[in-house]
């Protein structure tokens, strides 16, 4: 039961109704559960449809929790454990507080996080978390250097221009937007230096940015290249499983054949013997009718042997009268 449970709930048949049915299910709910952040006033319906959408959802999350033994393929008591540690599961289940009343009204906001539940059933999510997953030591590396520069130009124009900033944090603030090229003009750098230091963070984040975004893209690519591979390959499997398939049945129907004339001599001998029957009957009719004529020429022998006798009698007769 649990077995099947889990084809559902993480729908691994595509072509399994029950399973796509069950996503379509909660993905509606995912959706339908955010919308009341998008109202100020919200309509009198709007809570129970998302109080019954947490419902939908926070049953999810325990179904997945009971086949994620199956999921992981690691043995049930630790997948058990494993599973609510998980930064995607965590987001899950703190989304499902404050609908649930167990946060307070202060932290509404954690309801945003409904939309990682879409992560499941997303194809292109899963392909860029693989690709994260999988670049994690790379792209770590360029935002430790990230990091590190704008800790130093912060340092730099906090010194340089301490007229400009209030605190170390707008420091930090500024230089987080210079790096990343957005530069909203809130705060900009009036000294020299200060204004040398900008225009290094703006060359510098165009390379930070570059990078990981290159990383991203390439992976991302790869991904869909290994799933389209895969595809490919399941087509493949299935279609050589069908020739075979239609080769075994041709096999059956060929031995079933060669299986067949070992009977016709039996059948071919007693068609031989028919004509040996039917040239018996005709040597017996043959014969009958042999012995019909010798019985016919016995019986004329008999009347001319009669009608000698009577006529040598008559002749007597007529001898002794004269």
């Amino acid at each position: 039961m649990r077995r099947r449970l889990y084809e559902i709930v993480h729908n691994t048949n595509r072509k399994d109704k029950p399973g796509y049915i069950y996503t379509i299910i909660i993905v509606t709910a995912s959706i339908t559960s955010i919308l009341p952040i998008c109202f100020k006033v919200q309509p009198f319906w709007m809570p129970r449809v998302e109080l019954y959408s947490v419902y939908i959802l926070f049953f999810d999350y325990v179904f997945r929790w009971m086949t994620y033994d199956y999921a992981c393929g690691k043995s049930a008591p630790k997948a058990f454990l494993l599973y609510p540690l998980m930064p995607l599961t965590i987001l899950n289940f703190i989304s499902l507080l404050p609908t649930l009343g167990i946060l307070g009204s202060q932290f509404l906001v954690l309801r945003l996080f409904r939309v990682t539940t879409i992560a499941h059933y997303s194809k292109s999510m899963t392909y860029i978390a693989n690709v994260f997953r999988k670049e994690k030591d790379t792209l770590l590396s360029v935002l430790y250097i990230a990091i590190a520069y704008i800790f130093v130009s912060a340092l730099v124009m906090f010194a340089c221009e301490p007229q400009s900033f209030d605190d170390f944090f707008e420091a930090l603030y500024w230089a987080t937007t210079a790096l990343t090229t957005v530069g909203y003009g809130d705060v900009s750098p009036v000294t020299v230096i200060g204004r040398l230091v900008s225009m290094v963070s703006s060359l510098f984040g165009i390379a930070v940015i570059a990078l990981p975004a290159g990383i991203v893209t390439a992976g991302f690519v790869q991904e869909i290249d290994a799933a389209k591979a895969a595809k490919n390959a399941e087509i493949l499997a299935d279609k050589q499983q069908h020739q075979v398939y239609q080769e075994d049945e041709l096999t059956d129907s060929q031995s079933q054949e060669n299986r067949q004339p070992a009977c016709k001599p039996q059948e071919n001998g007693y068609a031989d013997s028919k004509p040996q029957e039917n040239e018996y009957a005709d040597s017996k009719s043959q014969e009958n009718g042999y012995a019909d004529s010798k019985s016919q020429e016995d019986e004329q022998t008999a009347s001319k042997s009669q009608k000698n006798e009577r006529t040598a009698g008559g002749v007597q007769e007529v001898k002794g009268d004269d």
